[in-house]
């Protein structure tokens, strides 16, 4: 049997020492740790050049128009309840309640 399937295995009688238990997790730690540093390093040779130089802008651009699509939410609500106020003084002003046919 590999040794991956023994991993974290709570009957193994190598992990039942509580200072075996710490190295072991210390290395997953550093296994981790350089796995991570290696993937960085390749992600950072595939990206290329023009989009790390122009992430600043891109994120700010990103934020604009997440910021502008909020707005036109917003507006576009108001928008619609202004409509629907309006829509109901006018069926009031047709069935004849003439106050409303002033609004």
């Amino acid at each position: 049997m590999p040794t991956v399937a023994l991993a974290d295995d709570p009957n193994d009688a190598a992990m039942r020492n509580a200072a075996a238990r710490a190295h072991d997790r210390e290395m997953t730690r550093q296994l981790n740790r350089e796995e991570g540093a290696r993937v960085r390093q390749r992600d950072a040779r595939s990206t290329p050049r023009w989009r790390v130089a122009g992430d600043d802008e891109h994120l700010a651009r990103s934020r604009d128009h997440e910021r502008a699509m909020a707005d036109y939410a917003r507006n576009r609500a108001r928008y619609e309840r202004d409509m629907l106020r309006w829509r109901r003084a006018v069926a009031a002003c047709r069935a004849g309640d003439y106050f409303a046919c002033d609004n």
